[in-house]
């Protein structure tokens, strides 16, 4: 884990001096009790195993996913696919906090992502895990040109030789989010591209001492907008957006520790915030999608604290 996080290129100092300050919090707990690092882990592995798939068009609910990864119980209705790639996405995480646990140190490569991939693909179709495109292939409903299969092995090992280079220059939240990017902007695989890099992003991130970071189903718009918007040279939304789901793992694992024993530090729904404080729950809607409070959202609702009203209004 890192001791230290790197000055960052595209983010605030402000956003990173907020998200950072949480990082501290977390690290001065740690180690964590095995209880609580069982409950978090489970919470979420589910939560980015449903969301991740869900973004891909998998349609098992939240709960029909805790039955089948959990309880090995087969959904009547649902595909073969859909249960297989519940499972293959578990399974993968558990390598990911295997790899975390007994080998920190650990070099990104490309024998990794391979590895990554086949984990998420083998068990729905093994003639394509492992292995990069050999053909063609286009993104529905885009009209971005994907590089040419002929070209991966020399992208890849280019996107390779980027990161180590720049991993100790960049903060880890902007590096992760950069490689998510290339990855997902190279294609190199059949199918599972988007799970595969949201996998290694995720990688980089526990690697740097952060909690597992989930893309939300409800936010699948915005993380396609930002992700074109990428495509076009124009990589700050896309970080910023990462950078508010780190924000939000980070506000619950702390909020789990602590155990809620400060009521300004309950996360609570906008309207009952609005309750509590002079603004209006529009207003703080508002604030809380411009980032000038700190907040995330459990669904598709917003969530803050009196702490995090108090704070801003002290800043104004």
């Amino acid at each position: 884990m890192r001791l230290y996080h790197t000055k960052p290129a595209y983010l605030s100092q402000d956003l990173i001096n907020r998200i950072d300050e949480k990082w501290h919090r977390l690290k001065n707990h740690r180690p964590l009790s095995p209880t609580i690092i069982s409950k978090l882990r489970e919470r979420f592995m589910l939560e980015m195993t449903y969301n991740s798939n869900a973004i891909e068009g998998n349609n098992l609910t939240y709960k029909e996913t805790y039955l089948v990864i959990n309880e090995g119980i087969t959904i009547k209705g649902k595909s073969l696919k859909n249960h297989l790639e519940a499972k293959s996405h578990q399974e993968a995480l558990e390598f990911i906090y295997d790899l975390i646990d007994f080998n920190s140190h650990f070099t990104l490569s490309q024998n990794l992502i391979r590895q990554i991939q086949s984990l998420v693909i083998a068990p729905i179709d093994k003639t394509i895990a492992g292995k990069y495109r050999s053909s063609s292939v286009a993104i529905a409903g885009s009209n971005i040109k994907l590089p040419l299969a002929t070209e991966i092995p020399y992208l890849m090992s280019k996107t390779i030789s980027w990161f180590r280079k720049n991993q100790d220059k960049l903060h880890p939240i902007e590096i992760a989010s950069i490689l998510h990017h290339k990855l997902v902007a190279i294609h190199p695989f059949d199918d599972g591209n988007g799970r595969t890099a949201r996998l290694v992003m995720n990688i980089l991130l526990l690697q740097a001492g952060y909690p597992l970071v989930t893309i939300l189903k409800n936010d699948r718009k915005k993380y396609y907008q930002t992700l074109s918007k990428a495509d076009k040279n124009n990589l700050l939304p896309f970080i910023e957006f990462m950078a508010q789901a780190v924000e939000r793992s980070l506000n619950i694992y702390l909020e789990t520790i602590l155990d809620s024993k400060s009521k300004n530090n309950k996360y609570l729904s906008l309207s009952k915030i609005s309750k509590k404080t002079r603004y209006s729950s529009k207003y703080l809607n508002l604030l809380a999608r411009h980032r000038k409070i700190d907040a995330h959202k459990e669904g598709r609702n917003w969530v803050t604290t009196i702490e995090a009203i108090e704070n801003y209004i002290s800043s104004i």
